[in-house]
């Protein structure tokens, strides 16, 4: 077979409620809405963690974190795991990212021949977690409220600065590979750092949503009455150490809004450069996880509330229908589903994940009760969790469990696990987590790789350091016109087309 060439398109920290089925009406964001109509929409779908680089490294990888082992921001995604770059690569392909993926450690490539870009965060142990003593905030890289109350106006950021680069690259990329000099199919991943917070916006993008009704949050729910998790969420945002008026929630929505019509612009030009250069793909677009925007009182993620784990979740691809999904899928499935787009023999890929492929069930077949994993700031032990048709299950050691009806409620208000007419269900959801997980040993698992971490971080802090951030190669003597170059040669094979 041909195989197609891969454009996956990635955000960070996308509400998936928003993508009910591609985005929303009132979302100004036309380029992601022409490339809903002709995609397999997935109205269902979930990260495998909600977290940045936990649910990165399942999504390349197709296994949760309790296999990867990379339970939260500063954990090392080690160079053994396969992710979908190794396996297109080892079948033929050419694999390029610009942008986040949020590697920790000093394999900075898991599989991609190519990074244009360096990574947004820091690829050491800094940001670890410690279990060890529950309550405490580690106020330096925790999340506070100051994204909220900060939000509004401005023209540069440290994430416009970054993601203007990663489409800048990602757009040169799609120019250089319509050249032809590589005869290999490619894989370019482009991943931004927009809509995630600070909710600053260009003024461009913030006016398209002035007036725009769904800019006030969904009810709040007092902290006294939220469920234990929800409160450690709330302690560790020093959500006392910050009043959050409406006027704050409003700005901060209307920044994230207008982020989305940001993110919008880039792919556009992306897409445009993809069409003009006359190459075909298979594209992709998905979020790492959600952003709860203020409803239950919550902001940011680190939890299994539709908000947070819910993300879009788009395929456009010869032989996929385009159309709504309503089965509950996840980006573990995104790696089989890659590998099966592209030919590859599932025998040897299906070892290696946890997911299932996408192209089954956007042709009406089914897929397993979806799981996550959460195990990082802002918990105390490992949190679990299964969406099973209508039914979504929480589970933690140290919490009660919680069970919601998504088909009549929604928004998540009802807790269902001590209601006795419910008891087989749980009875049923709980002996699928118990055979799924240890909920014991996976704790064991964190606490162990935490207590290494914060050893090692320290010592290699101490005297001389060089750090594993990935630095980008530019070749500067290989570019534009050199002296060992025959500049007739150079600039015909620089243009496309040729001879127009």
């Amino acid at each position: 077979m041909t195989r197609p060439n891969i454009l996956i398109l990635m955000v960070d920290q996308l509400n998936g409620t928003l993508f009910p089925d591609g985005p929303a009406d009132w979302l100004h964001a036309p380029n992601l809405k022409r490339l809903a109509a002709r995609s397999a929409r997935f109205a269902n779908a979930y990260t495998a963690s909600p977290l940045c680089a936990p649910g990165r490294a399942s999504f390349m990888s197709g296994q949760l974190p309790s296999k990867t082992r990379v339970y939260d921001n500063a954990a090392e995604f080690a160079s053994d795991i396969p992710t979908y770059a190794h396996h297109l690569r080892r079948a033929g392909y050419q694999t390029a990212l610009s942008g986040k993926m949020h590697f920790v450690g000093p394999d900075q490539l898991h599989g991609f021949e190519e990074r244009l870009t360096t990574d947004i965060y820091p690829a050491d142990f800094g940001w670890t977690p410690d279990y060890r003593k529950p309550g405490e905030r580690i106020d330096w890289w925790y999340h506070n409220l100051g994204s909220v109350t900060g939000a509004g106006v401005a023209e540069i950021t440290n994430q416009y600065e970054y993601d203007d680069d990663v489409a800048h690259q990602a757009e040169q990329k799609l120019y250089d590979l319509s050249r032809g000099n590589d005869p290999r199919p490619w894989c370019l991943t482009v991943s931004f750092t927009h809509p995630h917070d600070p909710y600053v916006a260009r003024r461009k993008y913030w006016d398209l949503y002035e007036g725009c009704p769904q800019l006030a949050p969904p009810d709040s729910i007092a902290y006294d009455d939220m469920d234990p998790h929800s409160q450690r969420l709330m302690d560790a945002c020093d959500w006392r150490g910050m009043a959050i008026t409406n006027a704050h929630a409003e700005r901060a929505r209307r920044g994230y809004f207008a982020n989305i019509s940001y993110i919008d612009d880039k792919i556009g030009a992306i897409l445009a450069v993809l069409e003009a250069t006359r190459q075909e793909a298979v594209i992709l677009f998905t979020s790492d996880h959600g952003d709860m925007l203020g409803d239950r009182g919550l902001w940011f993620k680190m939890n299994f509330f539709e908000g947070s784990a819910r993300v879009p979740l788009m395929i456009a691809a010869p032989g996929v229908a385009a159309g709504r999904i309503e089965t509950p899928v996840s980006t573990l499935d995104v790696t089989p589903t890659l590998a099966a787009l592209a030919g590859l023999s599932m025998e040897e890929v299906a070892p290696w994940t946890a997911g299932e492929s996408l192209l089954s069930v956007a042709a009406g077949g089914p897929r397993a009760p979806v799981p996550m994993e959460y195990a990082a700031e802002g918990s105390i032990t490992p949190l679990v969790a299964l969406r099973d048709g209508r039914w979504k299950y929480v589970r933690c050691a140290a919490d009660p469990e919680l069970l919601f009806d998504l088909d009549t409620d929604p928004g998540e208000r009802i807790n269902l696990a001590p209601v006795p007419g419910h008891a087989g269900l749980l009875s049923r959801l709980r002996a699928q987590a118990d055979a799924r997980w240890d909920l014991a040993r996976f704790d064991e698992e964190v606490r162990q790789s935490q207590a290494r971490r914060w050893v090692v971080y320290e010592a290699l802090r101490n005297g001389a350091y060089f750090p594993w951030d990935y630095q980008p190669l530019r070749a500067a003597s290989e570019r534009y016109m050199r002296n060992h170059m025959d500049l007739n040669v150079l600039e015909d094979s620089k243009r496309f087309p040729r001879g127009e």
